[in-house]
Parts: structure tokens; C-alpha cells; sequence
């Protein structure tokens, strides 16, 4: 019993540690990235679509990226979603492709990504302190329903600990990773 609970509550905070890392991929650096646009929502048809079900992204240069539409009568709409995002890029049409040129970040738009970033950490964080606090509930359940003994529960609690431990840790990883990444000149 204990064990399913402590297999759901890892796989939930293998789930946010996933969110966060797209979370973390959407955030700009000073290197051009698919990711950077690739869930930008493009109304299509009516229906708020991902952008990267209606081109193709590439990378030709390490401060620009190209967009190529699979339908050419979707540019337009394609530019109008970027101007409207929060990239602050401005796109480029030729007619077949949008080029997206990303300028230097200035330093103290550094500091605002970096401050950004540091937020979703922590929602992360506690989205995993969230798991910790629903499965020890669990386990409480089954203790006081005489499921499990007092003893399986302390056990169950320090796993769930560590479990708790090893993902916090993670998120800190992704942090570190990402802020060295913004830093970057």
C-alpha cells in the first residue's frame, strides 16, 4: 500500500518536474531556441493552435530563428501571434518564411528573466510539496483504518521524505542550469 503510494507521488512529481522543464525551455536566453516559440499559440481556424503544428522552426544562426509555415496563407496570422506574445521580437516576412532575429538581452532584462525563472522554481517546489502533503495524508489514513502499522508508517514517511528531497534538489538543478544559461553573455 505504501509502496503505490509512494510510486503515484513520484510519478505526480516526476510530472512537475516535466512542466517545469518546458516552463524553463520558453524562457529566453540569449541563444535562439525552437522552444522558444513552439507552444506559442496561433489562432488558426477559429482555435488557439501551437505553432509548431503549423511550421517548421529552425535554427539557421545562434541569434535568429526561421519559420517556415506548412501553409503559406498562415504567415500573416503567424506574425500577428508573435507581435502579440511576450517575446518582444519583431518578426521578419519574406513571404514564405518569418526570421526572428533575437537582439543581445540587456542586463537588467537578465535580471527580470532570471527573477522570472526563480518564480516558476518555486511553484514547482510547491507543486512537489503538494504531493508530499496529499500521500503522507494517505498514509495517515491507512494507519489510523489499522491498514498499515505505526512502524510502516515511519518508514513510509522517511521514503517520502527523501522522495520529497531528491526532487527538490532536482528543481534546484534546472534553476542553476538555467540562470548560468540567462546569465550567459
Amino acid at each position: 500500500m505504501i509502496k503505490d503510494i509512494l510510486n503515484d507521488a513520484e510519478s505526480r512529481m516526476r510530472g512537475a518536474i516535466s512542466v517545469l522543464r518546458d516552463d524553463l525551455a520558453g524562457i529566453r536566453t540569449g541563444r535562439a531556441s525552437p522552444a522558444l516559440v513552439e507552444r506559442l499559440h496561433v489562432e488558426y481556424y477559429g482555435t488557439p493552435t501551437p505553432l509548431q503544428q503549423l511550421a517548421s522552426i529552425n535554427v539557421p544562426e545562434p541569434r535568429s530563428l526561421m519559420i517556415k509555415p506548412f501553409d503559406s496563407s498562415t504567415i500573416k496570422i503567424i506574425e500577428k501571434a508573435i507581435l502579440s506574445s511576450d517575446l518582444g521580437l519583431t518578426p521578419n516576412n519574406d513571404g514564405k518564411a518569418i526570421h526572428l532575429n533575437l537582439p543581445p538581452l540587456t542586463e537588467e532584462r537578465r535580471r527580470e528573466l532570471v527573477k522570472h525563472m526563480h518564480h516558476r522554481l518555486e511553484e514547482a517546489r510547491v507543486a512537489v510539496r503538494n504531493i508530499r502533503r496529499d500521500a503522507h495524508n494517505d498514509m495517515r489514513e491507512f494507519e489510523k483504518e489499522k491498514l498499515i502499522s505505526e512502524d510502516e508508517l515511519k518508514r513510509g514517511e522517511e521514503d517520502l521524505q527523501k522522495l520529497t528531497d531528491k526532487y527538490i534538489e532536482e528543481i534546484a538543478e534546472q534553476g542553476r542550469k538555467k540562470e548560468a544559461e540567462i546569465m550567459e553573455v
